[in-house]
């Protein structure tokens, strides 16, 4: 079936003033709720993967600024690295 025919059968024969252009308007509406579904589930998947980061990858980082800035010694640096993994 041809948008034609639907015009044709939705109308009665007459499609109105605007031809058969108006049956063309529902696959656009379907395809913006199709983009905005899509948009949406994105950015929830990016959100959600963004959010987690490496297993202790923050601690190890700021362990090893801690004893760069002499704050704690090699035993205690040694001691709490272990304990990270």
């Amino acid at each position: 079936m041809t948008v034609f025919a639907l015009c044709d059968r939705c109308h009665g024969g007459d499609a109105g003033m605007m031809g058969c252009a108006s049956a063309g308007w529902i696959w656009v509406w379907f395809a913006m709720i199709v983009l905005l579904v899509t948009v949406v589930a994105g950015v929830v998947v990016w959100s959600v993967s963004n959010r987690r980061s490496p297993q202790g990858g923050d601690a190890r980082r700021i362990l090893d600024e801690r004893f760069a800035r002499g704050e704690i010694d090699e035993e205690e640096y040694r001691r709490r690295r272990a304990e990270l993994r």
